[in-house]
């Protein structure tokens, strides 16, 4: 075969190239210590057999440990990032995490509004390292703007409460069927709720419309601190549905992809663990189970072993 004539050694039939991977753009944070934001996102695709293209909409501050500060991206500098890769490149899925502000809610959301085809998953993380009112814009222009365009909102179970049900005074809590109909009051068709307390130590994830549950995974609680956990289930996800899957199916490997990166998970730092997404690509060894004092950062999924 030469560079004139690029046809099989068989035959005069020209060489196909491999079908491109599907690719995902995610719009969130930076975060330095690689534990979630764009580079838990890019990781998380990749993994996934995806290509991500990452826009970056604000900066923040942190080490594994807490967050410090964050500046949000002027939104126009969001929108430029973002529509300078939608004319070249066809997406097949949006990841929406963390957007910066009420504004980058706002200019993302007109993004997403021109192409109403492609799913959307939105991961609502724990904000409360965020100042009450900007905290309080921030979340009254997620619901009104991306909530109305999203397949699937992925969430700790308190943090969706919170925002979802602000006004539950229940001595029980809220169920996924009544999350997913605060959520479908807004347009949203499916929410991903992780976390949500089971009797005798064990957790529960599950994916719920209005309608009622309709798959998930229970996980065995232990007592480790994450990081990133959140982000790592939704982009798993987003790559998931961008390939193709079928929502349900999508689910249950993204939650099996979790819990395994969660068990693999290393602490770089001295504050969490952060989830080892190349797990699979590492070669064989001992596992040693990370340990923590301290239950689950709120917002983020807490250690677990999968119920098989």
């Amino acid at each position: 075969m030469t560079a004139d004539n690029p046809s099989t050694d068989t035959g005069n039939e020209p060489l196909q190239d491999p079908p491109a991977p599907a690719c995902v753009m995610s719009f969130n944070a930076s975060d330095a210590s690689g534990a979630g934001g764009v580079a838990g996102d890019v990781a998380t695709i990749a993994a996934m057999g995806a290509h991500a293209l990452p826009v970056v909409t604000s900066v923040v501050m942190r080490d594994t440990a807490e967050v410090f500060d964050h500046h949000a991206l002027d939104p126009e500098v969001v929108v430029e990032q973002a529509r300078s890769v939608l004319e070249d490149v066809t997406i097949a899925a949006w990841k929406v995490g963390y957007l910066g502000s009420a504004e980058g809610v706002s200019a993302v959301a007109e993004v997403l509004s021109d192409y109403p085809d492609v799913p959307l998953v939105a991961y609502m993380p724990n904000l409360s390292w965020v100042e009450e009112d900007e905290q309080q814009a921030y979340l009254d222009a997620f619901r009104e703007l991306v909530l109305p365009q999203t397949e699937v909102l992925v969430g700790n179970h308190q943090t969706l409460t919170d925002f979802l049900l602000p006004e539950w005074e229940n001595d029980r809590p809220a169920s996924p069927r009544e999350l997913a109909v605060a959520a479908a009051e807004h347009g949203t068709r499916f929410v991903l709720v992780t976390s949500v307390p089971l009797p005798d130590q064990f957790l529960d994830n599950v994916l719920a419309s209005a309608q009622g549950a309709i798959t998930g995974e229970k996980f065995e609680r232990f007592e480790v601190s994450f990081v990133g956990a959140g982000d790592t289930l939704s982009a798993a996800l987003a790559a998931l549905l961008a390939a193709g899957s079928e929502l349900h199916m999508a689910v249950g490997e993204s939650l099996a992809f979790l819990d395994q990166a969660l068990d693999a998970g290393f602490r770089p730092g001295m504050g969490n663990v952060i989830p080892d997404r190349f797990f699979w690509a590492l070669p064989p060894g001992e596992e040693e189970e990370p340990s923590a004092e301290g239950g689950p950062e709120e917002g983020e999924a807490p250690g677990s072993r999968h119920i098989h």
